[in-house]
């Protein structure tokens, strides 16, 4: 009896292949729905922005998954569809309904393992999870760290600076505003388990304590109310 090989090599182009239908998706998600779909009059509720997000969250995953000893072809798969159904499904559903277009590519566009493709599903199906990370696999736990990596630092900064201009706040507002990324952030670091995510955690909240400190000391008047010193 033939004994199944766990480990999965995926190459290069089967990666593109699948970014390709992953970007295909979320795109095919938006002009299906009429009314342009849930809150997508916000950029980062764009497909463009999904997917932004998702390549971003598979760059992190990958350090993560290399350097704590994950298997970083089920990481990199698993980040790459872990959002994949983001803006068709509801919030709290969207992780099932993600492990199941996984499941579905996986079984039918390539010669991959059973227990490959099951890795696979349980980390996207996992990834929403808001328990203890022991609970679940070291796969999985690299990407939930990931995932709510790419939403501190810079680029957190940049999306709750944009969303000030949908909502009609002026820049006296944005040392306020940095705050709660930088409140997310600390949160963060208290979730994340691995020295490696926690080390990325540091460095992004560190760079957003810099930029609230350059704003404050350039604009007049700053309103400060809310504005966490720690």
């Amino acid at each position: 009896m033939g004994v199944e090989i766990k480990e999965s090599a995926v190459s290069a182009e089967e990666f593109a292949d699948m970014e390709e239908f992953v970007h295909d998706y979320l795109a095919a998600s938006v002009e299906s729905e009429d009314d342009g779909g849930r809150m997508r009059w916000y950029p980062w509720h764009s497909a463009d922005y999904r997917f932004n997000h998702i390549r971003n969250v598979v760059d992190i995953a990958e350090n993560i998954a290399a350097e704590e000893g994950a298997d970083v072809d089920v990481v990199r798969v698993a980040a790459l569809f872990h959002d994949v159904a983001k803006l068709e499904a509801e919030q709290d559903v969207h992780a099932e309904a993600g492990a199941r277009v996984a499941r579905e590519y996986l079984r039918t566009r390539g010669d991959y393992p059973e227990s490959f493709v099951e890795e696979v599903c349980q980390a996207v199906e996992d990834h929403s999870y808001q328990g203890d990370l022991d609970d679940v696999s070291l796969e999985a736990q690299c990407l939930i760290e990931a995932d709510v990596l790419d939403k501190v630092g810079a680029n957190g900064t940049a999306l709750m600076l944009l969303r000030m201009g949908y909502e009609a706040r002026t820049h006296m507002d944005a040392a306020k505003m940095v705050d709660r990324v930088l409140e997310r952030g600390r949160d963060h670091i208290d979730r994340v388990q691995s020295d490696t995510a926690e080390s990325i955690a540091h460095r992004r909240v560190k760079r957003v304590k810099w930029f609230r400190e350059w704003l404050e000391d350039e604009v007049t008047e700053m309103d400060r109310e809310g504005v966490d010193d720690r």
